[in-house]
């Protein structure tokens, strides 16, 4: 058995109210699996299972819950685990208080339309990610917009419906799924009614990094229209340039810092390129914010360097996101805001890369291993170079194979001036 407390959220709360069940009582809960939203001062947050099993609420629903209080209990046992002197009291936790309030329910419906609907962090990332409007998920009627209510919203924008996913596919979502909302084709009741394996059966469970990285992908895929170009350059003089800044910066300069640098500042010519797309109309950015990605071996990020102003502050920048890489520990504004990607492809081996156009972004640049290459002169002497292949992948709705051409060589210029 295993307790879930409440952890510290915000420092300037001494309680948090529960808004959301997630996972009913007495339901069966995969590790890793949301099972409540908590609302604090400044934030909803989605709460995890550690372990799988049978979910127990010791709390109830709307109630107001200090740091430190047991919200929950996984046996691995349907049956309730035994109270304990120290546990609140038990009727505060009834069966009916887990009910999710959602636009489908008969009882309550009016209440959840009545005042402004609680958004998650998660949803909030994903608003900004993808260019749902806070008129779009208001208008969903609910209580409490998670991430899977947003991206039901870009689901149907582009004619998919959860009613149309095949069987294949609802299987694969059975382990993480929460209680759904009618309104995206599949009654809750039924999802919520299919058993979930809670043996070991030795299959792997997506780590919840990598989960949202398949969220991105599979919207990216199934939304963007992507097209590729890749453009040869000559990276040696850089990475000598690279070596001379670090001294003079006093932090590692490398091809990253370089690029990102050299990216922003193609803002003011190639806007487009740092729009958002919404229907039929580009919103241009105000500012660059380059996402970068790192992978560490925790999985794939993608924090956002907000500052590109000089080149001492992107290396601060993407110095901080390694570490944070290495551990997992970014803070939530690391990881939103990007209008343009910076996808570093760094093996030595890899010399092409089609990187994933984000969701909320019109284009992403790969920047892979510099390789060294034999090079004829005009003068017909044979010299060594060192090369890498940089490619730019855009949607194809905004941006064009000559504009994208035409970016590269700006690039290029931008780089070497």
């Amino acid at each position: 058995m295993a307790d879930i407390h409440v952890p510290k959220l915000n420092n300037n709360d001494t309680e948090y109210q529960i808004v959301e069940w997630l996972v009913g009582n007495g339901k069966p809960v995969i590790a890793g699996e949301p099972i409540a939203v908590l609302e604090t001062s400044k934030a909803a947050d989605e709460l995890e299972a550690e372990e799988t099993g049978y979910l127990h609420h010791a709390a109830a629903l709307n109630s107001w819950i200090a740091p430190g209080a047991l919200l929950a209990r996984v046996t691995p046992e349907a049956a309730p685990p035994p109270a304990s002197p120290s546990d609140p009291v038990s009727d505060a936790a009834p069966e009916v208080a887990s009910e999710t309030v959602t636009s489908g329910d008969a009882a309550g419906q009016e209440d959840a339309t009545a005042a402004e609907p609680v958004v998650t962090a998660p949803a909030r990332a994903a608003m900004e990610e993808l260019g749902v409007s806070h008129a779009e998920v208001a208008s969903l009627g609910l209580t409490v917009i998670r991430r899977a209510d947003v991206e039901a919203v870009v689901a149907r924008r582009t004619g998919r419906t959860a009613s149309g996913v095949g069987d294949d596919v609802l299987e694969g979502v059975q382990e993480n799924t929460t209680r759904q909302d009618a309104q995206e084709g599949v009654p809750g009741d039924v999802l919520e009614d299919v058993p979930r394996p809670v043996a070991d059966t030795g299959a792997r469970r997506l780590s919840r990094v990598q989960r949202a990285v398949a969220r991105a992908v599979t919207t990216s895929h199934g939304t963007i229209p992507a097209a590729y170009t890749v453009v040869k350059f000559e990276v040696g003089p850089l990475l000598e340039r690279a070596r001379g800044l670090s001294r003079e910066v006093r932090r590692p300069v490398g091809l990253a810092e370089l690029f990102v640098q050299a990216v922003a500042a193609l803002h003011p010519a190639f806007p487009l390129f740092f729009a958002s797309l919404d229907g039929d109309l580009a919103r241009p950015a105000d500012a660059p914010r380059v996402g970068v990605t790192f992978d560490m071996g925790e999985g794939l990020y993608v924090p956002v360097v907000h500052d590109t102003g000089s080149l001492k502050a992107i290396a601060d920048a993407l110095m901080r996101y390694r570490l944070a890489a290495t551990e997992g520990d970014f803070r939530e504004k690391d990881l939103t805001g990007a209008n343009i990607a910076v996808t570093l492809h760094t093996d030595a081996d890899v010399v092409l890369a089609i990187p994933l156009i984000f969701p909320g972004t019109v284009c992403a640049l790969a920047i892979t291993s510099p390789q060294p290459e034999l090079f004829l002169a005009e003068d017909g002497a044979v010299t060594a170079r060192t090369v890498a292949n940089i490619g730019l992948a855009y949607d194809h709705r905004l941006i064009n194979g000559r504009d994208a051409a035409l970016f590269l060589a700006a690039l290029r210029m931008e780089l070497h001036a």
